[in-house]
Order: structure tokens, then C-alpha cells, then sequence
């Protein structure tokens, strides 16, 4: 155990903050290499792959869900609209648990789900696809 270093942990007991000697902060500072958003040469081009959904909007309240909520699309426009994933459920002849699995993140419903999902939400399929 390094005694010159103190941990804060979170509620979860994960290492969130650490206290260290000035010294070393001010050493981090000194060698860290400075970056410049206006200067063009520090930014990389990254390659973009063209696909069906490009064109495809969604509203911003919808995205603030997205992030505020960390849910999925599906999740977001669930909660835009005002439902309980039970009455989705119903609504779309399908389970609580599966429409529950559906909004996971890492969840990719196939384009059925989608479809039905989207006449609920009065959207269009693709705008559940981002």
C-alpha cells in the first residue's frame, strides 16, 4: 500500500477520488502534454461507414432520455410516452420480461419487434434503431 496516496471511495466502495502530494500533482501537470481543440493537426479523421439509418432523426427529448435515463431508444421512447413497460406489453401482445429485455442497452430487437413497437410509440421502426 502506497502511503502517500489516499483513496475516496463511492457508495459502491469503488476508488473514485485519490489525494496525493502536491509535489507529484504538480509533476503530472508538467509533463502533461498539452491539446489545443483549434488546432487541426491534433484532431484524426475517422472513417465513417455509410448505413440504412443515416438519415434518421429523433427527437431531442427522446436522446436527453437516453443519456439522463441510460436506456436504449426503445426505453426512451417508452418513457416520452408516458407508458409502463406492462402496458407496452399488452399493448404489443408481448411479455413485461420481454419487453424489459428488449430495452437493455445492448439489446438489438429484430425488426418485427421494432415495427410493433413503433406504431405504439407513434414512430417510425427506424428511429427505435439508434
Amino acid at each position: 500500500m502506497n502511503l502517500t496516496h489516499r483513496y475516496i471511495n463511492n457508495k459502491q466502495g469503488k476508488p473514485e477520488f485519490i489525494i496525493l502530494p502536491i509535489a507529484e500533482y504538480e509533476s503530472l501537470l508538467a509533463n502533461a502534454i498539452p491539446y489545443d481543440d483549434d488546432n487541426e493537426e491534433d484532431w484524426e479523421e475517422i472513417q465513417i461507414e455509410k448505413d440504412e439509418f443515416d438519415d434518421v432523426t429523433i427527437p431531442n427529448e427522446v436522446v436527453w432520455i437516453m443519456a439522463e435515463k441510460n436506456v436504449n431508444s426503445l426505453g426512451a421512447w417508452r418513457i416520452y410516452r408516458n407508458l409502463s413497460q406492462q402496458e407496452v406489453a399488452e399493448m404489443a401482445g408481448l411479455t413485461q420480461s420481454a419487453i424489459s429485455q428488449a430495452e437493455r442497452k445492448e439489446s438489438k430487437p429484430q425488426k418485427k419487434t421494432r415495427e410493433k413497437l413503433a406504431k405504439i410509440y407513434n414512430c417510425l421502426p427506424e428511429q427505435l434503431s439508434i
